[in-house]
């Protein structure tokens, strides 16, 4: 592992694709610097970050407070000059729509929106100065399709599509890649497994085969391919799914 001077945000480092997308990073030579709700659940990712003899750092964030996103994103620029920000925070809920309350719709669109702009946003006045970094932002099925229970997080995650199209378009020139990387599937976790087992049954589950789900690392895969891009050739929008995935 080469270390560089350079650092990697990951706002919403859970347990999965998050930490997945650090480890991912931080193997490659970045200081890293994790950030999600329960600040102390991010010890073992560290701790395997370590192991593993990369370099990583990480606390508590609320990624609706502007002036945390600000803070969270001046400690990694401290650190090492700024030149990757991944957004990766979910909110997933699903709610009929007469019980989708005001205090849901508004939660979830500070948690998949605002909070997603406040970070694109913060990292730009970072990186400009700089005339480099890479602003990377989460997606799902729901940015591009408004299904049965989720107006809430469709409403989101589109919006976020939005910001970051719009980021895209203004920064690009800049030498700032904006991406938007779309998750159309369920990833491997055991959430994800029992709501399977539940609609498909035991033997369905059990015998699952293991490409049928996605993987973090995959998706963390996909960062890494997204950051390497040469700038004739940026993508902005990536849509990833297994082969078996019905779109």
């Amino acid at each position: 592992m080469t270390a560089r001077n350079a650092s990697a945000a990951i706002i919403g480092a859970g347990d999965f694709i998050g930490a997945a997308i650090s480890r991912k990073f931080a193997a490659e030579g970045f200081s890293v610097h994790a950030g999600r709700r329960n600040g102390d659940k991010l010890a073992p990712l560290l701790a395997d970050i370590a192991k593993a003899g990369g370099s990583a750092t990480g606390r508590s964030l609320d990624a609706r407070k502007e002036d945390d996103i600000t803070a969270f994103l001046q400690e990694a620029d401290a650190k090492a000059p700024l030149e990757v920000c991944v957004f990766n925070i979910g909110a997933n809920v699903n709610f009929p729509l007469l019980d989708t309350t005001e205090r849901v719709f508004r939660k979830v669109w500070e948690m998949a929106c605002y909070s997603g702009f406040l970070a694109g946003r913060e990292a730009a006045r970072l990186m400009l100065p700089r005339g480099k970094g890479a602003i990377f932002f989460t997606g799902a099925t729901a940015s591009l399709r408004g299904g049965v229970g989720y107006a809430a997080f469709a409403a989101a995650k589109a919006g976020l599509r939005m910001v970051a199209q719009s980021a895209a378009r203004e920064l690009g020139p800049k030498n700032i890649h904006v991406a938007h990387l779309v998750i159309d599937s369920g990833v491997d976790t055991a959430w994800v497994r029992e709501r399977l087992k539940e609609r498909e049954g035991e033997e369905a589950l059990a015998n699952l085969p293991p490409d049928r789900l996605m993987r973090s690392e995959a998706v963390a895969d996909s960062y890494w391919s997204l950051y390497q891009q040469p700038r004739d050739a940026w993508t902005f929008e990536l849509e990833i799914r297994p082969y078996g995935e019905k779109w």
